[in-house]
This record gives C-alpha cells, sequence and structure tokens, in this order.
C-alpha cells in the first residue's frame, strides 16, 4: 500500500477517529468536574545551623529524615487536630499530608492535600510549627553556638491539585484518536480481501487491469 492508498482509508474512516475523540474527551472532561476538588498547600521549613560550620551543615542534613519521619506520623497529626480543633482522626489527617526533606536547600518541604485550600494552609502551617517548636526544645539543650534552628520560609499558598478537566480532556481525546487508529487498522485487516477497486484487484492480483466491465 502506498500513501495514496493510506489517505484513502483515513478519509473513508476518519468519522470513527474523530467520534471516539470527542466521547472520550467529552466523558473524561464531564466526569472531572463532578470530582470533589482537591487542593494542595505547601509550606517550607528551613533548617539552619547557628553558625557556618562543615561538620554541623552536614549534622544538619543527616538529621532532615528524622525530621520528616517525625512529622509523617500519627503522634504529629493528633497534635495538629487538638492545636486546630479538627475534625478528623489522626490517621485520616496523616494521609493527606507528606513531609519530604530537601538535601539541597536543606529544608523539609510539608504538602496538604484538603478540599478547602484555607484548612489546607492551615494544617501545613501548623505542621511547620511542629517541627519549629521541636528544634525549639532541642536547642535547649546545647549551646547557643551548635544549635540549628527551623524557620518557616514563608506563609503557605495553595493551588488546585486535582481535579484538571481540560487537561483530562486532552488526554481522552488521545487515548480516543489511538483507540480509533487501532479499529481502523482491525477493520482493513478484516476486509482486506474484499476487493472494492481496480486498484484493489491489481494489488492482490499484480497484474494490471485492461478493462472492467460496467454494471
Amino acid at each position: 500500500m502506498n500513501l495514496l492508498d493510506y489517505g484513502r482509508i483515513f478519509v473513508r474512516r476518519a468519522w470513527i477517529v474523530v467520534l471516539l475523540a470527542l466521547l472520550a474527551g467529552g466523558a473524561a472532561y464531564f466526569l472531572s468536574k463532578n470530582q470533589q476538588p482537591i487542593y494542595r498547600s505547601i509550606q517550607t521549613v528551613l533548617i539552619q545551623p547557628a553558625r557556618s560550620d562543615n561538620g554541623l551543615t552536614i549534622s544538619s542534613k543527616d538529621m532532615l529524615s528524622q525530621y520528616s519521619l517525625l512529622l509523617n506520623s500519627t503522634y504529629t497529626a493528633a497534635k495538629v487536630i487538638d492545636q486546630l480543633q479538627l475534625d478528623m482522626t489522626p490517621g485520616a489527617l496523616y494521609s493527606v499530608v507528606k513531609a519530604v526533606a530537601d538535601q539541597l536547600t536543606i529544608s523539609i518541604k510539608i504538602s496538604v492535600d484538603l478540599p478547602d485550600g484555607e484548612m489546607a494552609n492551615r494544617v501545613a502551617k501548623a505542621y511547620g510549627e511542629q517541627l519549629v517548636q521541636f528544634r525549639n526544645a532541642e536547642n535547649q539543650k546545647v549551646q547557643r553556638a551548635d544549635q540549628v534552628n527551623a524557620l518557616l520560609q514563608d506563609d503557605p499558598t495553595y493551588s488546585l491539585d486535582h481535579p484538571r478537566p481540560t487537561i483530562n480532556a486532552a488526554a481522552g481525546a488521545v487515548l480516543g484518536i489511538i483507540v480509533g487508529a487501532i479499529i481502523i487498522f482491525v477493520l482493513e485487516y478484516l476486509e482486506s480481501s474484499v476487493v472494492r477497486r481496480r486498484e484493489d484487484l491489481e494489488r492482490m492480483m499484480e497484474i494490471p487491469v485492461l478493462a472492467t466491465i460496467p454494471e
């Protein structure tokens, strides 16, 4: 088959691709619009040694994973619930909060996913404050020169995490195009032995057609 044959096939079957793209994209958009929106709030907590000492800096980096474990716990979740008077269980709050260590900036990034963006901000900040309080308590046990401070970089901000109807609709449309192309391939394969045009007969027999009998 040459490019002209492929072009004829596409023109004849293009409605399948268009229909499936519209159906898949429309369904993805409709389902996304009916999902409950979830907002993600990010709070960054900087870990700063009291002095510019290589040993203290390395030690601070090594402690980042422990801070993550401290925050990613139901114990800390229970403290935040008490602080903010939330109507949640520690397990439920634990499941929507994630604290990740950032070795490059020597910080902890706390993300909170909730249907209420303002509440997500409050929770993210409360988690950051828990780490600040923990470091303040630990600093009381050592000399000032050996202290490591935890500082809130800024107030947390939230943005829509999911769903994203436009992106989902585009992904659905692409999936519809792929499925449509597969269907066209299967249909052409099943009908490959059917002679529709003079060119089909010439391709199958590998000989030129000299004349045809009109119907």
